[in-house]
C-alpha cells in the first residue's frame, strides 16, 4: 500500500512538473507571439496576409498607418479594393492564388489612402502553401517608394536639363564660329561699301544702291552680334552695379516699349546685393525679356519685374545643371501671357527658334539673354504653363563690393576723326579685310606697313628703320596669335601701341569673357568711322604719355 502511495505521489509530482513545463512553454509562446506581433507591427514596411479569395486576414500597424485605415476597415475586404489599379490587381492576385506562376512576385502599384490621396508602393507577394503543398493564401510585403519616385523624377529632370544644356552649349560653339567667319566677310562688305559711298557725290543716284548694301550689312551685323552673345564670345566691360538702379532707369523706356495695354509692376528689394555685369549687356537683357513678355500678351496683361536676394544651397544646386551653391541676386520677369508647353521650353534658348509668325522675329532675343547671363557667370531659368503665363528668373553671383553709380550706356560718337602721319603696322591674315583697312588708314594720311601673319610682321618690323607708332592686329591668325605677336614686338619696340581686332576674341585676349584692363580692341565688323576714331584716340593718348588707353564701347561702337 505504501509503495502504491509513493508511486502515486511520484506520478502527481511528474504531472505537476509537466504542468509547470506546459505553463512555461505557453508563457514562452505568448511572449514569442507578442514579440512577433510587435516586430510585425513595428516593421519599417507594411505586411498583410490574404486568404484563398484574396481577402485580407491580417495587416500590420505600419500598413494601417501608411493608408490611414484602422484594422476593422481592412480585414475581410478584398485587397484590390485599396488599389488604384483595382482591376489589374484583382486579376494578378486571383491568378497567383490559382497557381499561375507566370506573374512576377514583385510589382509597383498605387495605394488609395483613406483621405483620397495616393501612395506609390512596391509589393512583394509570397504564396503560402499547406501541408499538402496546396495554396492557402498570400503574404505580402508593402514598401513606400514615394522618396524613390521623387529621386527618380529629380534625376530625370536633371538629365533632361543636362541634355538641353549640352545641346545649347554645342549650338553656342557653332554659332560663335559661324559669327566669326561672317564678321570677316561683313568687315569687307561694310568697309568697301563705305569707301565707295565716300567716293560718290551726294547727288549721285548710285549712292542709294550702296546705302542699301550698308543697311543689309548692318542687319547681318546685328544677327552675328546676337550669335556672339549666345556663344558667349563677346568682350564684356563688367562693373559692380545695383540691378535696382538699372531697372528704375529703364522704367520709362520699358513702359513705352510694352505699350499702354500692358501694366508694368516693379517689386524691388531695398537691400539688394551688388552684382558685377556689363551695364550695356544687362540693359539688353532687360529689354529683350520685356519685349518677349509683351509679345506673349497681344491683348494686354501684366508684367512684373522683381529683384531679390537668394541663397542656393547644395540641394538646389544638385537639382539644377551648372548651378553652384552660393549667394545670388535674382532678377525675375513674370507675365500673364499665353505661356509655353514643354516642347517649346526645351528649345527656348536656341538661336533662330521662335513661335512668332514668319518675319516677326528672328528667334535671337532669348538666346542673346542666355549667352549674356552665362558669360556673366549667372544662370537663367524659365517656368511656364500653357495659358498660365511665363516667368524668367535670372541669377547673378553676389559681389561684396559696393555698387558704382549707374550710368546708362553712352551712344558712340559719330563725328569724323582727324587723320595723321604716324606709321601703322597692319597684321591681318584675311586679304580682303587687310586691303580695306589699309586703304582707310592710308586715306587718312597714315603710313601703313602690311603683314599677313605674325612671322611676316616681325620681318617687316626688323626691316623698317623708322618708328612704328601703332600695330593694328587680328587676334586669331596662323602661326601665332595677335597677343603673342604684340608681346614679342613690344620688347623690340617699346614705344609701339597695339590695337586688336577680331570677329571674336580668343582666350589670349579674353580671360573668362572679360577684356584685360588697358587693352584696346575693335569687334569686327566695325565702321570706318569707328576705326578712325579708335586709331586717333590711341595715338593721341600715346602723345600725351598715357600708356594705359581706356577703350570706349569696345565692342559696341554701333550696337543698337
Amino acid at each position: 500500500m505504501i509503495e502504491e502511495l509513493k508511486a502515486l505521489h511520484r506520478r502527481v509530482e511528474e504531472l505537476e512538473k509537466r504542468e509547470e513545463a506546459h505553463k512555461r512553454a505557453q508563457s514562452a509562446l505568448k511572449e514569442s507571439e507578442k514579440k512577433f506581433q510587435q516586430f510585425y507591427d513595428e516593421a519599417p514596411v507594411g505586411y498583410h496576409e490574404l486568404d484563398t479569395k484574396g481577402r485580407i486576414t491580417r495587416v500590420n500597424r505600419k500598413e494601417l498607418q501608411m493608408l490611414g485605415y484602422n484594422a476593422g476597415e481592412m480585414l475581410g475586404k478584398p485587397v484590390w479594393n485599396f488599389f488604384e489599379e483595382e482591376d489589374t490587381t484583382r486579376k494578378v492576385i486571383l491568378a497567383k492564388l490559382s497557381g499561375d506562376v507566370s506573374f512576377h512576385d514583385t510589382f509597383e502599384r498605387t495605394y488609395r489612402r483613406k483621405d483620397g490621396s495616393t501612395l506609390p508602393v512596391l509589393v512583394e507577394d509570397r504564396v503560402v502553401r499547406g501541408k499538402e503543398n496546396q495554396i492557402i493564401g498570400i503574404r505580402s510585403m508593402v514598401e513606400d517608394i514615394t522618396e524613390r519616385r521623387r529621386t527618380e523624377e529629380t534625376l530625370r529632370k536633371s538629365e533632361e536639363q543636362l541634355r538641353q544644356w549640352q545641346r545649347v552649349e554645342a549650338i553656342g560653339r557653332l554659332a560663335g564660329g559661324v559669327a566669326h567667319d561672317f564678321n570677316n566677310l561683313l568687315m569687307t562688305i561694310k568697309g568697301c561699301s563705305e569707301l565707295l559711298l565716300g567716293a560718290f557725290d551726294r547727288r549721285d543716284p548710285r549712292r542709294e544702291e550702296v546705302e542699301e548694301i550698308l543697311k543689309a550689312a548692318d542687319r547681318a551685323t546685328s544677327l552675328t552680334r546676337q550669335l556672339l552673345a549666345f556663344g558667349r564670345r563677346q568682350v564684356l566691360q563688367p562693373q559692380v552695379l545695383d540691378l535696382n538702379a538699372v531697372v528704375m532707369n529703364m522704367d520709362r523706356m520699358l513702359r513705352r516699349l510694352i505699350g499702354e495695354d500692358v501694366q508694368l509692376i516693379t517689386s524691388l528689394d531695398s537691400d539688394l546685393w551688388s552684382v558685377k555685369v556689363d551695364p550695356g549687356m544687362i540693359e539688353q537683357v532687360v529689354m529683350n525679356l520685356a519685349v518677349n513678355s509683351r509679345d506673349a500678351m497681344p491683348n494686354g496683361g501684366k508684367l512684373t519685374i522683381e529683384t531679390t536676394n537668394v541663397t542656393h544651397d547644395e540641394e538646389y544646386a544638385s537639382h539644377h545643371v551648372s548651378v553652384k551653391p552660393g549667394y545670388y541676386v535674382m532678377l525675375a520677369f513674370s507675365d500673364t501671357g499665353c505661356g509655353m508647353d514643354k516642347e517649346t521650353k526645351s528649345h527656348l534658348f536656341e538661336p533662330f527658334f521662335t513661335t512668332k509668325e514668319t518675319g516677326k522675329g528672328a528667334g535671337l532675343g532669348l538666346s542673346t539673354v542666355y549667352g549674356i547671363i552665362k558669360q556673366s557667370g549667372g544662370n537663367v531659368w524659365a517656368y511656364s504653363e500653357p495659358g498660365l503665363g511665363t516667368t524668367f528668373k535670372i541669377y547673378l553671383p553676389r559681389v561684396e563690393k559696393a555698387a558704382k553709380v549707374y550710368k546708362p550706356r553712352l551712344k558712340p560718337k559719330e563725328a569724323g576723326a582727324p587723320g595723321g602721319t604716324e606709321t601703322i603696322l597692319l597684321v591681318e591674315d584675311e586679304e580682303p579685310v587687310r586691303s580695306m583697312v589699309s586703304k582707310v588708314l592710308q586715306n587718312k594720311g597714315y603710313t601703313v606697313l602690311e603683314a599677313r601673319h605674325g612671322n611676316e610682321a616681325i620681318e617687316v618690323s626688323e626691316r623698317y628703320e623708322g618708328s612704328i607708332n601703332l600695330m593694328v592686329t587680328d587676334v586669331i591668325m596662323p602661326q601665332m596669335s595677335g597677343r603673342e605677336l604684340a608681346e614679342r614686338l613690344t620688347l623690340m619696340r617699346p614705344e609701339m601701341h597695339v590695337l586688336y581686332m577680331s570677329g571674336y576674341p580668343d582666350n589670349a585676349i579674353v580671360q573668362h569673357g572679360v577684356l584685360e584692363p588697358g587693352t584696346s580692341f575693335l569687334q569686327k565688323p566695325f565702321t570706318i568711322n569707328a576705326l578712325e576714331l579708335k586709331v586717333r584716340e590711341i595715338l593721341d593718348g600715346a602723345r600725351k604719355g598715357g600708356r594705359e588707353i581706356q577703350t570706349f564701347e569696345q565692342i559696341s561702337l554701333f550696337r543698337k
